[in-house]
């Protein structure tokens, strides 16, 4: 049995911040201590330095299979992993998309032999497999994700009858992208009219996946899933708009949850003179007053959890404007560090960095032994230490070799990250000669 002692951490669990040391025994953390602590084969002396869980994150495009190119399982795990990452959950738009359950075996099979953390997958939702969804395990994946906005192929899924033939069958979690096809299909009419008939630069991004376009697809799925059962997630909210459409309270008491990523509570609509299509994402980032609104929801119990919605794309395929410059943006692996930051500036304190990004996602989709330091559970920790540091590409383990957070001075660092209680990122380096699991859900 091979032990391994994080010793005088500023533990930072369960709405507590306390000096504690952790025993890890092969996969498991075998106790938390305060004194008296045990011996170890191997002792990692914490002092002055932040131990988290690992982080889950519940919304990433790692682009396996059919887009590898780009990105794959091994190459963003890595990032993953140097991010403090240690759980994933992948998105169903890859090719061929992750509609039957072929697809998903096939998606295991290959996470097993690639990917460094641990990870699930999204089915995705169609008109024409809700048989599929109807019959699966309840604990095989993280949950169903919906498309509600232009998207990949045949998953958009916006009419209210099958919506609600959806809702009444899904017994698991149902992620759901919110944006309304008619409006943004109007906005970009418009704004290419208004721009001689040519493309729109990216500036005017936000104006064509307007607020109305995400405020009237929310508050769609809202309306329809009242009065069912549905574990309605909401994704990457990016108004203030839509806040007003969700409760405040705990994330496991709610029906609706919400959940804001890292880009949309840095950037405003002002970055795209200096961004450009670097922060290109649907839904577009907005005003500075709808930043700051999803930074006080943070705090107050409206958003439930952040997700990266890590989409990598090579630059080249970033070149364009409005309609043809790919959305989406590699953030890990600083999505961490990021929110890190916002307690800085006394946006938030690290605490509740730890519910949005640790816990809140293990209680959402009933996460089996992760998301917490407790005796019993698996050693997925995450160790950083205050460093100031600007981001630069030569630091990004992911294969597209850029971050819209290039040039940001940050001062918090992730130094190393354990998976399962194996070392698999230390300062730098990696190990992959273990794999993450297949991650377990408690689900009746």
């Amino acid at each position: 049995m091979s032990t391994t002692l994080i010793s005088n951490a500023s533990m930072i669990n369960e709405g507590q911040v306390r000096k504690a040391s952790v025993l890890i025994e092969n996969e498991t953390i075998a106790g938390v201590f305060t004194s008296q602590f045990p011996k170890a084969d191997t002792v990692i002396d914490a002092e002055g330095k932040w131990l988290l869980p690992g982080v889950i994150d519940d919304h990433v495009h790692f682009r396996d299979p059919g887009l590898t190119h780009k990105a794959d399982m091994a190459t963003e795990s890595r990032a993953a992993a140097a991010g403090g990452v240690t759980t994933v959950f992948d998105m169903p738009n890859c090719v061929p998309q992750t509609v039957t359950m072929q697809a998903l075996e096939d998606k295991f099979r290959t996470a097993a032999e690639k990917c460094l953390v641990n990870h699930s997958f999204y089915l995705g939702a169609t008109r024409d497999n809700i048989g599929v969804i109807d019959s699966i395990d309840d604990n095989m994946v993280c949950g169903i994700k919906l498309f509600m906005g232009s998207s990949t192929g045949g998953m958009l899924l916006d009419d209210r009858k099958s919506l609600k033939d959806l809702f009444n069958v899904a017994r698991i979690p149902v992620a759901v992208h919110c944006e309304e096809t008619d409006i943004i299909n109007r906005n970009m009419e418009l704004y290419t009219r208004q721009y001689g008939g040519q493309e729109p630069p990216v500036r005017f991004h936000p104006l064509v996946r307007s607020e109305e376009a995400c405020y009237a697809s929310t508050s769609k799925a809202l309306d329809v899933a009242s009065g069912t059962k549905v574990r309605l997630h909401v994704l990457h909210i990016s108004t203030a708009r839509e806040l007003a459409l969700f409760e405040k309270g705990l994330a496991g008491d709610k029906q609706f949850t919400a959940e804001c990523c890292p880009a949309h509570l840095w950037f405003t609509d002002a970055d795209y003179e200096r961004l450009g299509t670097h922060i290109k994402c649907n839904p577009a980032i907005k005003t500075a007053a709808d930043r700051d609104a999803l930074r006080r929801a943070l705090t107050d119990s409206t958003i439930d959890v952040i997700g990266t919605d890590h989409a990598p794309h090579l630059l080249s395929e970033k070149q364009g404007g409005c309609r043809t410059a790919a959305s989406g943006m590699p953030c890990l692996p600083y999505s961490l560090p990021v929110m890190l930051e916002l307690t800085e500036s006394g946006v938030l304190r690290p605490v509740d960095v730890v519910r949005l990004m640790c816990h809140n996602p293990a209680i959402l989709f009933n996460v089996k032994e992760r998301g917490f330091i407790r005796k019993g559970y698996k050693a997925d920790l995450t160790l950083v230490s205050r460093q100031t540091y600007t981001v630069a590409s030569d630091s990004l383990p992911n294969r597209c070799g850029w971050s819209p957070f290039e040039g940001q001075r940050l001062h918090w660092k992730v130094e190393t990250t354990w998976v399962n209680g194996h070392k698999v990122y230390d300062n730098g380096t990696f190990d992959g000669s273990v794999k993450g699991q297949k991650v377990g859900f408690a689900r009746k």
